[in-house]
């Protein structure tokens, strides 16, 4: 109990210091926080994909389209007991920063394979009553001020021209991790307007989605669909979604590396901090670990008080960063809510920040606490500092 008033004491002693150097922590652990949650969401997709679902693209590349008709035969294939198609639209809403994801879709059945999408069956139906429905997420919804009934026009990028969509309805996400951030429409309408406008690219699509009932099965059932494709003039390449999923992943793998090295810098640059911190304090008090000695302390007790500072110093900045992650995240998603719809700290990484702060303090305790150890006497009685 007295060494702990000792080591409360000391935190404290030279406020201006000990204040800055928390204030170093918390915004370094901060960063930390905000980093590795961005690789986290990097992956969400990944994290987030279904075992009994595929998806089946053009073997040459997925900005490749495969003819519509390929549905029917995919649907026959034992095992399949859903067959859903989709293209990426990629227009723009009033204004090119206004970037939001947006697909072109069979219908309500695509929303029934994916049922961590949360639609009532009136807007099911009503999508599907309309051409010119759309569904739209939540969030997205939030961002523009969407309401069931807007007329929320598009202009073509990708594909010419431009299309008026009507919202149906807004779904939401059975789980935190669910993007609601997406926009859908019907690929009936677009088909229709590129049979005018541009007949060669009509009767295309991006990708399909297929339901299995068995995912031990995926490696022969991908097999089974791409077989009845070869030798065509769009050969198919089906994977399991987490496969599709880290294909993207792995385009931007060393940006994601890149993330990592720098989260691992901050850390290093905090423990550089905090060990000059402490080199600091332990010289200021080379006479007064040495009156200690004289009066028959041992080395263990010195080196608990000086790594119980450091540890002190360490973990209120740790708690401190760790809380600030909460504010910060939000803060840092809106910024970019486009491109990262699921960025949330989770508290997996909280317990990283409290670990690495414990062990951030010992380790920068760690030389100055040996060095006075090592100390004599009359040489610590003779320091001046």
């Amino acid at each position: 109990m007295e060494v702990l008033k000792l080591i409360i004491r000391n935190v404290f002693r030279h406020r201006l210091r000990s204040i800055l150097t928390i204030l170093g922590v918390a915004v370094a652990m901060l960063a930390f926080a905000i980093l590795r949650t961005l690789v986290d969401a990097w992956y969400i997709g990944v994290e987030s994909s279904s075992p009994d679902r595929l998806i089946t693209r053009n073997k040459i590349s997925l900005i490749y389209a495969l003819p519509i008709s390929y549905k029917n035969r995919i649907a026959q294939v034992p095992g399949v007991t859903g067959v859903e198609y989709g293209s990426w639209y990629g227009g723009v809403y009033k204004e090119k920063k206004n970037f939001f994801a947006q697909f072109a879709v069979s219908g309500s059945g695509y929303f029934n394979l994916y049922p961590e999408f949360l639609l009532t069956e009136d807007e099911k139906k009503a999508f599907d009553r309309d051409r010119n429905g759309a569904i739209a997420g939540k969030t997205i919804a939030e961002r523009f001020g969407w309401k069931i009934g807007d007329v929320i026009p598009l202009q073509g990028t990708i594909y010419p021209g431009s299309i008026e969509l009507v919202l149906k309805g807004i779904y939401t996400g059975a789980r935190k991790s669910v993007d609601q951030t997406a926009f859908f429409f019907r690929y009936e309408y677009l088909n229709e307007v590129l049979k005018k406008t541009n007949p060669d690219r009509a009767d295309k699509v991006g990708w399909y989605l297929v339901k299995i009932n068995d995912p031990q099965r995926s490696a022969e059932i991908t097999e089974e669909i791409d077989s009845l494709f070869k030798n065509s003039l769009a050969e198919t390449l089906t994977e399991t979604e987490k496969a599709f999923q880290m294909g993207f992943v792995a385009m931007t793998e060393a940006i994601v590396a890149a993330v990592r090295i720098i989260s691992m810098v901050v850390i290093a640059i905090i423990l550089i901090v905090l060990a000059n911190t402490m080199a600091m304090t332990t010289r200021e008090r080379w006479a007064e670990y040495a009156v200690f000695k004289t009066l028959g302390f041992r080395p263990r007790f010195l080196f608990l008080l000086i790594a119980g500072e450091s540890v002190a110093i360490s973990l209120i900045g740790g708690m401190l960063g760790a809380a600030l992650s909460f504010p910060g995240g939000r803060m840092f998603q809106k910024q970019l809510e486009s491109f990262l719809p699921v960025f949330e700290v989770n508290y997996s990484t909280i317990l990283i920040i409290l670990i690495v702060s414990l062990a951030v303090g010992f380790i920068a305790a760690l030389i100055p606490a040996i060095r006075v150890g090592r100390m004599g006497i009359a040489e610590g009685l003779r320091h001046i500092g």
